[in-house]
Order: structure tokens, then sequence, then C-alpha cells
């Protein structure tokens, strides 16, 4: 992996990284309010329906050690090529799907190219970018670009349905990777050579992917089918045995997939326990918000996806504007501290006004507070992953941080969706809206404390001296600064 160092076209680089992480995020909302079309003509079953988002979620979260530590080897450069088309032709292909087979098979592809492209993105803004306010500016503007992508998949989403057709919620990533893609190998600077110096560690690619696999797909599964169903039980099981393989089998390799001594990096675990706790609350926040919009308050999918609007416009300010001031005032740990508690109050307050009479603007104050703490904490937890790491393996760092991030997507819906529904049984439609309102707010609760929880999760260690000067920890160096 080439040295940190300035580069030409600042300004174009970080286009190229931020749209890259745009394209990523704008695919975890933009086909939930597509799900009833794309059901009915395509033929999905009631229980199948759910794969079309769960496919994805599969293959990202699976194949993300494996991406991280590809890029490590190969270059990161090479991987967001190839990341990005495989994106661009699973869109084209889901948009042209004539059978749930096919949009299936297309969405676990798209997993596979985001799998690339996640930990690519992220290793380029800590090999391009100088440690300190350059590199914190990128990590705002990469975090303000996620944010954005969050809040307009649902808003893309309702108004390509609305307008158009749901193959297009698909079509439109194609330009998208383009707009990418075609600037890129100008824009970038090109990676070194191919690390061929080691193996590669092919049993441990395989154990990690399938095991986290195994764990995400039993996550997704169990509110479905019921946690007692052959399914989800047997994909928990396969996948908590093939992890404690992988950790075995990494504990004797020669050339590890995730080098086990970045368990002793302080920084990056602590990010990976937020991260997965911000990303439980997140998801299940998200779902809370929607489902009270549509079922309770009779909202259609377009003025669901512009009441995210103002959440949309807050987390930008929190990412791009806010989060490197106070990352370089507060520091890492205490930006993710409060980045957290803001967060998590946000929900807590959502939570606490829904009524079934309520109305959007009783939601705002709380979506304030919701959005400009989740941008705090998504840019700050992805830049502490980064610290202390050599640069030689910023693509496994960054893949770790977003393994634990997508698990702890799997594991929010799982739970809070499971809490949500405790109060009623049927339908929503069947079900009373007192009834439904009582689940979305214990579910929205008990989210939001979990977020609180986190945040003092980042105080909880001793801050340390961080490495002197501007010059990267070498990857030989397992102790790094504190938060």
């Amino acid at each position: 992996m080439p040295t940190a160092a300035p580069v030409k076209r600042t300004g174009l680089v970080l286009f190229v990284l931020a749209f890259a992480q745009f394209i990523v995020t704008v695919d975890y909302n933009i086909v939930y309010v597509s799900l009833p079309d794309i059901g009915r003509d395509l033929g999905f079953s009631v229980q199948s329906l759910q794969w079309v988002v769960s496919a994805y979620a599969v293959s990202f979260g699976g194949l993300l050690l494996f991406g991280g530590r590809t890029v490590d080897r190969i270059g990161a450069r090479r991987l967001l090529m190839t990341g990005l088309s495989l994106y661009g032709l699973a869109s084209l292909a889901g948009g042209l799907a004539t059978g749930p087979g096919m949009l299936i098979t297309a969405r676990l592809v798209q997993g596979v190219g985001g799998a690339f492209l996640m930990p690519a993105v992220l290793a380029l803004i800590a090999t391009s970018f100088e440690v300190g306010p350059e590199r914190n500016k990128a990590f705002g503007i990469w975090g303000m670009a996620g944010s954005l992508g969050l809040a307009a998949g649902a808003l893309f989403g309702g108004v390509l349905t609305d307008a158009a057709s749901w193959r297009w919620v698909f079509f439109i990533n194609v330009p998208f990777a383009l707009l990418v893609l075609i600037p890129a190998p100008k824009v970038l600077r090109p990676d070194g050579p191919v690390d061929r110096t080691g193996g590669f560690d092919l049993s441990g690619a395989l154990l990690a992917t399938v095991g986290i696999s195994s764990v995400v797909l039993g996550l997704v599964t169990g509110p479905e089918q019921g946690w007692t169903a052959t399914l989800p039980l047997a994909a928990l099981a396969v996948g908590v045995v093939l992890l404690i393989a992988f950790f075995a089998t990494e504990a004797r390799s020669r050339y590890p997939l995730m080098p086990l001594r970045l368990l002793r990096n302080r920084p990056l675990v602590v990010a990976m326990a937020v991260v997965l706790i911000f990303q439980t609350g997140l998801a299940g926040g998200y779902y809370v918000f929607t489902t009270y919009l549509q079922p309770v308050l009779g909202y259609n999918p377009l003025q669901a996806g512009l009441a995210f609007l103002p959440l949309t416009l807050l987390s930008m300010i929190g990412a791009g504007k806010l989060a490197p001031r106070c990352m370089e005032r507060l520091g890492m740990r205490g930006t993710v501290f409060a980045g957290m508690v803001t967060n998590g109050l946000g929900v807590i307050l959502i939570s606490v006004v829904m009524t079934t009479g309520g109305s959007f603007y009783a939601l705002l104050p709380g979506s304030v507070l919701w959005g400009v703490g989740g941008g705090l904490v998504f840019v700050s937890v992805f830049a502490s992953a980064g610290s202390g790491v050599g640069l030689a393996e910023q693509g496994v760092a960054g893949a770790m941080a977003s393994t634990a991030q997508q698990v702890g997507g799997a594991v929010g819906l799982a739970v809070l969706v499971a809490i949500a529904n405790s109060t009623f049984t049927g339908t929503y439609a069947e079900a009373a809206k007192a009834d439904v309102v009582a689940g979305l707010r214990l579910a929205g609760l008990v989210g939001g404390a979990l977020l609180v929880l986190g945040g003092l999760l980042a105080l909880i260690l001793k801050k340390q001296p961080a490495p002197a000067g501007d010059i990267p920890v070498s990857p030989r160096e397992p102790e790094a600064a504190d938060m």
C-alpha cells in the first residue's frame, strides 16, 4: 500500500470517495418502500419477500472481512473499481429481473460489490489524506455522503416507485456507478504492485464468510419464521461454530485474513463495539420511524420518504460540519460519546411523543437530536477504527468495523422488531393502532437506551497518548492510542 501523502485534486478525490459511499448507503433503504410492488409483480410469497432485503445483508456482511483483506493485498483502487462494476451490473440485472430467483441473485451480487467497495473507500481515505484536520475533514465529507445516502434511499424509493416503477430503484444505481467509475482511474492514486510476498488465508476467508453470513441469515430470518424454526436456529448454530473455528485458524495462520493482534488495538476494538450498538439502535430506529409514519399515521411511500428530510439534513450537518471540529477539540472519545448520547436521546424523544393521533411536527425535536448525533457518531467511529493501524492494514481494519456495523443492523432489526410486535397479534392492518404504537414506543425506548449506554462505552478506557506526529503506527506495533 502507498504511504499517506498529499494528493492533487483533493476535491475530486473527495467527490469520488464520498459518492462511492453514497452509493453503498443509499441501497440500505431504497428497496423498502418498493417491496409491495416487487412482491406483486414477481410473485414473491409473504415469507420470501424479505429476501429482497436479506440477500444483500447476508452477502455484504459475510464478505466484508474477505473484501478488506483483499483490498490490502491487491489494492484499494482496484477493488473500488471491481466493487462498483459488480454493483452496477447487478443493479441492471435486478431491474430486468423476471422472477424472484433472478432478483435475489442480483441482490446477492450487489452485496459482494458492496463488500469490496466499503473497505476500499475507507482505505483510500486513510492513505490519501494526512492524519489530523485534513483526514478529519475527509471523513466528515464521507460521513455526510453516507448520511445523505441513508435518507435519500427512502426518498428515492418513494419517488421512483410512484413516478415510474420499482425497477428504477435498481436502474438508478447504474448511472450512479458510472459517475465514480469514469473519473476514478484519473483521480485516485494508482495502487502499488500486488502483494505477492505471502499466501492467502483461504480457509480463514471461507470460515469467516460462511460463519458471518450464517449469523446474519439467522438474525434476519428469526423474526419472520420464529426463533424456534429450523432455519434461524440452524443458521445461528452453524455460524457460531464456524466463527469459533475461524478464530482458532487465525491464531495459527502465517498469513491471517484478520490478524488477531489487531484486537489489541483499543481504538479499533472500541469502534467495533460502539458501531455494533449504534447500528443496532439505528436499524431499530428506522423501523420504528417508518412503521409509525405509514401504518399508524397513514403516510404513503412518498410522504414517508419526505419525512426523513429533516433527519437527513441534520445528519449531514453533524457529519460534515460538526464532527471534524469535535474530533479536533474533544478527541475521538469525546465525539463518539457526545454523538451516541445525543442520538439515543433523539430516538427516545421520538418514541415518547408517538400517539395514535400524532403528527410529523411532534417528531421534529427528536429528529434534530437523532440526526446531529448520528452524524457525529458515523464519522468519528470509523475514523477511530483506522487510528493506530498501519497503512497496509487499513482495509481489514475498516472491514472489521463495517462487519460489526452489519451484524449490529441485523441484531437491531431482529430484537427491536420482535419487541415492537410483542403488543399485538396478526398484521398491522388487523391490530388496533394503540397496540401498534405501544409496541413501537417500547422498541424505540429500548433502542434509544442502548445508544446512550453505547456512548458510555467510549469512556471506559483510559486515554493514552497518541503516537507522535503524523507518522502512522507500524502494523507490527499492536498497542495504539486510546479513543
